[in-house]
């Protein structure tokens, strides 16, 4: 049995590859909070259902989150990105990063909370779809999305339950 050791360039664009990704989904993040500025304080003058966690949780969470999605975006990337199932993946986990970043905006910024519930299903609905298309491709980069699949489906009981309680709830 032969093993051939990766090069160093390969090792390079390899590592490379993963910081993108990473970095992709960190950034959709981050650029959605710089554009919903002032949610926390938003958050912590609303109505909030019992289950409601508190404000403090939702950055290391979703922090953490969007590190498992880049990672699995990584890897089904490096499963072969010329592979027509692999660009399925691939457009569906970016449309879902759209509907992401757009939920703190609609939420927060404008207040929309409807709306974003309406975003936060299609949200739900394309994590789904992202996750069992990566099943098919790689089962770890499936697992890696199913904490998020779990948060989404949480984060929309919350905002059905904001909404539920009025329009007066948002600030």
């Amino acid at each position: 049995m032969v093993i051939i050791k990766p090069s160093l360039e390969d090792e390079r664009k390899d590592s490379l590859a993963l910081l993108a990704s990473v970095s992709i989904s960190l950034g959709t993040g981050f650029l959605s909070a710089w554009l919903s500025p002032d949610m926390r304080m938003a958050y912590e003058m609303m109505h909030k259902p019992a289950i409601a966690p508190p404000g403090w949780v939702f950055g290391p969470v979703w922090a953490f989150l969007y590190i498992l999605m880049g990672i699995a975006a990584y890897r089904i990337f490096r499963a072969g990105h010329d592979r027509a199932e692999v660009r399925d993946a691939l457009f569906y986990y970016g449309s879902q990063l759209i509907f992401n970043f757009m939920w703190p905006v609609l939420f927060f910024r404008f207040g929309f909370a409807g709306v974003a519930l309406l975003d936060l299903l299609v949200l739900a609905v394309l994590v789904l779809i992202t996750t069992l298309k990566l099943s098919g491709i790689d089962s770890t980069a499936c697992w890696l999305m199913v904490p998020y699949m779990l948060w989404v489906i949480y984060a929309g009981v919350l905002n059905y339950a904001i909404v539920a309680a009025g329009p007066h709830q948002i600030p």
